[in-house]
């Protein structure tokens, strides 16, 4: 930890910030985000009572941004740890197993890696997360629900990939092979032998993978399928950008919680797999 220079330091400080937000930060001193200030509409940065201001409706900035990241942060572990736990098993099975279950996966891989990500999350909420009656409102834990299964079936074949490249390097190694020899068990050689060895690349792109998220949910929000409502940093977004011209802080706060927040996951992802690069290179 003495190595970390002071971007790593401050990307796991930001994190670090975040996280708590999202575990605590309903027992911090704020009004519900949804609670209308009638008298402060539009207030800029650092006024009395709103430290990062309020937006059009009088909802006040900090206590939403402090809000959307619970949303936001739940939504991105949630897709990302389904995503990265059964993309990780097809991957690891496929790679060790190989012949029909390896070309089988394989393609099914391709298939999902050929549809562009957003499109795929787009098409996928739009139809599971509407209504026959255009008149009734979708509730909002069928939009998170579904939200979450769209971008873990979007995530299932990236971190199937990068499992099962990883797999088919430590695969061949000679402790795998000696293991075989002694009459272990397949099942035992992938928990003892294979798991352990790619689970840190798993983790490095895991880093990434978060930050993929939380835009893709932010892009989603934005055009209408997402969080409705400005309960996540993307649904902010989306209902401040009329405020743009007249009042622009009310989009400026949400998408600095949100770059900082995935240049932090980026840095850290880039930080675990300069580290995973010096392991594999003393092995």
């Amino acid at each position: 930890m003495r190595k970390f220079t002071k971007p790593t330091w401050f990307a796991i400080g930001w994190l670090g910030l975040m996280m708590f937000f999202s575990l605590f930060g309903w027992l911090l001193p704020f009004k519900p985000w949804n609670f209308v200030f009638e008298d402060d509409l539009e207030v800029g940065l650092f006024s009395s009572g709103h430290l990062l201001g309020t937006d059009s409706n009088g909802y006040d900035l900090l206590s939403s941004a402090v809000a959307g990241t619970r949303m936001s942060i739940f939504i991105a572990i949630a897709a990302v740890g389904l995503g990265g736990l059964i993309g990780s098993v097809l991957g690891i099975l496929a790679a060790y197993l190989r012949g029909k279950i390896d070309t089988v996966m394989v393609t099914i891989f391709n298939v999902g890696l050929s549809v562009p990500n957003l499109v795929l999350a787009l098409a996928l909420v739009s139809v599971l997360a509407t209504n026959v009656d255009i008149n009734q409102a979708v509730p909002t834990w069928r939009r998170v629900m579904v939200l979450i299964i769209s971008l873990t079936i979007v995530l299932i074949p990236i971190l199937g990939r990068i499992a099962r490249g990883a797999t088919l390097s430590w695969s061949g190694r000679e402790f795998v092979t000696a293991a075989r020899s002694m009459g272990m068990k397949d099942s035992k050689i992938i928990l003892r032998h294979i798991v352990p060895n790619v689970l840190p690349a798993l983790i490095a792109v895991a880093f990434l993978a978060v930050g993929v998220v939380i835009i893709a949910e932010a892009s989603l929000s934005i055009l209408g399928v997402g969080i409705p409502d400005g309960a996540s940093w993307g649904g902010m977004i989306a209902r401040g950008r009329n405020d743009l011209e007249y009042a622009p802080h009310v989009l400026y706060v949400p998408i600095v919680f949100l770059a900082l927040t995935v240049i932090s996951t980026n840095h850290l992802g880039d930080v675990v797999r300069s580290k995973l690069d010096s392991r594999e290179a003393k092995v």
